[in-house]
């Protein structure tokens, strides 16, 4: 007897399709979002991202991103 194996990404589809829809879509990220223990240096990143911006620039930037939608 052959034993058809899946690939794991077509499994993990698979396994998403079913939580999505028995769980629905943000009850299935709260569930994976356990598993994963992030990567990277978050402040250092962003230390490199805003490096040439005083925290005027970031506000103002902040601001003109929310347009009209949130006036202050």
């Amino acid at each position: 007897m052959i034993v058809y194996t899946k690939p794991l990404a077509e499994i993990t589809q698979g396994a998403l399709q079913v939580l999505h829809r028995e769980i629905g879509l943000v009850n299935t990220v709260r569930f994976l979002s356990q598993f994963t223990i992030g990567f990277g240096d978050y402040t250092e990143e962003r230390r490199q991202l805003f490096r040439d911006m005083t925290l005027d620039d970031i506000v103002t930037g902040i601001k003109n991103s929310r347009g009209s939608e949130h006036p202050t």
